[in-house]
């Protein structure tokens, strides 16, 4: 294969790269890689198969807590394929067409598991601020429609992606700085115009993550208010303690996501292992830690886990 110079080509077949200047120990680094992957896949599925088979489990906060998982799962198997193949076989080269559906599952995947997390602060506040309307409010129709809508969100909004970058020719090299394709890292090796795209990315970002978050962040201020106006200390720590689970996942989600936006955008060395690094928290560490945090912090779920691998 020759490498992408300085003449225009209309496709073109890009690098992925591991870790940059770590080449030497990419054997050693697959291993965390691939325990990561296996604790994150099973996990997840553990959780959809004990959700799945327990009818006590067919409630509100669990239904989404499994839609979480499939996208945890999805984000997985999405980037699985090129990062243990860079780290263990140093299998680099991705087409253009096979490196855009990537992003597209990527970034779809990733602002529909934002959803998830805003409809399970959702649940949560209807469940302490509204206790006795929560089953009414929260229907299995209603829940399934929400679920639609931000599924078609997440997938809608992503969807010009591919086609914005498809149009472009590459011309200013053709190394990615990660072992998995995403939307900035291709558009910065356009020859072409991408203030279209730079300004669609910076929209997709505002709408989706960073709402998502301030309407996270709304709904425990007034979860707190709830709870420190009208309970005791005792009823105060009870209903705050069926928070900590999301919070986790919230925290595991959007501090590396929005820090890596930030440093993707707004960074100036391309070639820093902060962005790459973040990248790799953001992609591998939530679905990797949402089904041990939900395994430990929620009893009656734990309790299910247990007995079925006691039988």
């Amino acid at each position: 294969m020759s490498a992408v110079n300085d003449t225009k080509f209309s496709y073109a077949v890009f690098l992925l790269t591991g870790i940059p200047g770590k080449e030497d120990v990419y054997l050693w680094i697959s291993i965390p890689l691939c325990l990561m992957y296996v604790i994150s896949i099973v996990g997840n599925l553990v959780i959809l198969f004990i959700i799945k088979t327990d009818p006590s489990l067919h409630e509100p906060m669990y239904i989404f807590l499994s839609m979480l998982a499939i996208t945890d799962l999805g984000i997985s198997i999405a980037t699985m394929p090129t990062t243990l193949g860079v780290f263990l076989f140093n299998s680099r080269e991705i087409s253009l067409d096979v490196c855009l559906a990537q992003l597209f599952f990527i970034h779809s995947l990733s602002y529909i598991e934002s959803s998830m997390l805003l409809l399970m602060a959702f649940d949560r506040f209807i469940a302490i601020c509204n206790p006795l309307r929560y089953a009414s409010i929260l229907t299995l129709p209603r829940i399934g429609k929400m679920v639609i809508v931000f599924l078609l969100r997440g997938v809608a909004i992503v969807f010009p992606l591919p086609f914005l970058l498809k149009r472009f020719q590459y011309c200013q090299g053709n190394v990615l700085s990660r072992s998995y394709c995403l939307n900035q890292e291709v558009m910065k090796l356009a020859c072409s115009d991408i203030r279209v795209n730079s300004i669609y990315g910076f929209f997709i970002t505002i709408s989706t993550v960073v709402l998502d978050s301030l309407l996270v962040l709304l709904s425990y201020v007034m979860i707190l208010k709830t709870v420190l106006s009208i309970m005791s200390h005792a009823e105060c720590v009870r209903a705050l303690s069926t928070c900590v689970s999301h919070l986790c996942a919230v925290l595991l989600f959007y501090t590396p996501g929005i820090g890596l936006s930030i440093v993707q955008r707004f960074g100036n060395s391309s070639s820093s292992l902060l962005p790459i690094l973040m990248g790799y928290i953001y992609l591998l560490v939530p679905p990797m830690m949402n089904p041990i945090v939900y395994s430990l912090k929620s009893k009656h779920l734990r309790a299910r886990i247990m007995r079925a691998f006691k039988k």
